[in-house]
């Protein structure tokens, strides 16, 4: 229960909501989420920090740049919880806009 309580309070914002359904779809670092986003780098830096440790995320340094990208999750229930809320950002409106 307590990695269901984990990824749900990880993923209770709109800006990491944004990020993971940008994420799904292709890497991005920190710059190209803030200019897509159209929020401060350091934001996106502090909301990639909690979706990392949550275990939703992970990264690799590429030369001087850090991409981010999503990681399938070692628990089956919380598998099952990002796929729904990965489905239902793609059909949102704004989500599709952006990719």
């Amino acid at each position: 229960m307590k990695h269901i309580e984990s990824l749900l309070k990880a993923l209770a914002d709109k800006n990491r909501l944004r990020i993971i359904g940008l994420l799904h779809h292709k890497c991005y670092c920190v710059c190209e989420l803030a200019h897509v986003l159209k929020i401060t780098q350091p934001s996106v830096s502090k909301h990639l920090k909690k979706l990392k440790a949550s275990g939703i995320i992970d990264s690799r340094q590429d030369g001087l740049w850090t991409t981010y990208f999503l990681i399938k999750l070692d628990n089956v229930e919380n598998q099952k919880i990002l796929a729904s809320i990965l489905s239902s950002l793609g059909k949102n409106l704004q989500i599709k806009k952006v990719i």
